[in-house]
């Protein structure tokens, strides 16, 4: 479709000259925290001999689209904070779009593998070395960033597909499609409801799974001793608490008809720069095993 829109003007958080200096102070230091505790991770475990089970070969991967999925929206944010022109061109919101659909969407996607893991290594113990070997984790994420690829490349698509001939300012701090459907010049409910049935269903469709995995897992513990349960608990709490603070973001905003709320910009940054930042600490805090890597891994350069 022919635009008349070359480039958008990103609203952001805030017009307030000062608090707009407070969110670039904040932002930044959240910003290099999430990519200074993602990197750390994902160092440990590459350099680590102690952590080669297919749980870290996850979680590397998770840390990984962590670091990637702040880096698409933070930056500007952080930008835009102090510039007075804050216009992002057509070309780039469209990348904007897909980038952050496909890291957001990988994290899903590892999220749920790392539950398969967890319920195998619980549920299947004799056979978790089998199943769960080199060969299937790495097919697995294969599989991931193959889905991924196909949702972005959908959501784009949609975007695409999108005219723009009046106004230009969006709403938000990045560009979503949310946000792009109230400046288009159509009718934008079929296009709604694709967005709704494409990334709708994959953060409900895979919050149930996860929820379903989790309760397997919780009833297969019956049967082991004392110390099984509290070290499977342990593990099983991490993962379950960074999917809450992961999903409840996500279906807020992608499982509803076109409307806008005022709190829908900070809901957003809790799922693109919030919960990056609390998965190292989640997973770091309560994984002794991942410490100790660390430890001795910083210990050995120093």
């Amino acid at each position: 479709m022919n635009n008349s829109v070359t480039e958008f003007i990103l609203f952001g958080l805030t017009q307030d000259v000062e608090k707009q200096k407070a969110i670039f102070g904040i932002f930044l230091i959240l910003y290099l925290l999430t990519l200074l505790g993602n990197i750390l991770i994902v160092v440990t475990i590459k350099t680590s001999e102690t952590l080669g089970s297919p749980m870290y070969f996850f979680l590397f991967y998770l840390s990984f689209a962590d670091a990637c999925f702040s880096t698409t929206t933070a930056p500007r944010l952080i930008v835009d904070a102090l510039s007075q022109k804050k216009t992002i061109s057509y070309k780039e919101c469209m990348t904007q779009v897909f980038v952050a659909h496909f890291f957001g969407c990988m994290e899903i996607f590892v999220l749920i593998l790392m539950a398969f893991d967890r319920y195998v290594a619980i549920c299947k113990p004799l056979r978790y070395t089998t199943i769960m070997n080199r060969r299937v984790c790495g097919v697995l994420i294969i599989l991931a960033w193959v889905g991924s690829c196909i949702h972005s490349s959908a959501q784009m698509f949609l975007a695409l597909k999108l005219p723009f001939c009046g106004p230009n300012v969006i709403d938000h701090y990045f560009c979503d499609l949310h946000p792009l459907l109230k400046l288009a010049c159509m009718d934008t409910y079929v296009i709604n409801l694709l967005v709704v049935s494409n990334s709708g269903a994959i953060c409900m469709l895979s919050f149930i799974l996860l929820l379903l995995s989790y309760v397997v897992i919780l009833y297969s513990l019956r049967n082991h001793s004392a110390e099984g349960r509290r070290k499977a608990l342990s593990t099983c709490t991490s993962h379950f608490i960074v999917v809450v603070i992961f999903f409840g973001p996500c279906i807020f905003i992608y499982t509803r008809p076109p409307t806008t709320f005022p709190v829908d910009k900070m809901v957003a940054v809790f799922y693109t720069i919030g919960t990056p930042l609390l998965n190292p600490l989640i997973y770091t805090l309560r994984n002794a095993e991942v410490k100790n890597a660390m430890k001795k891994l910083w210990c050995l350069k120093l």
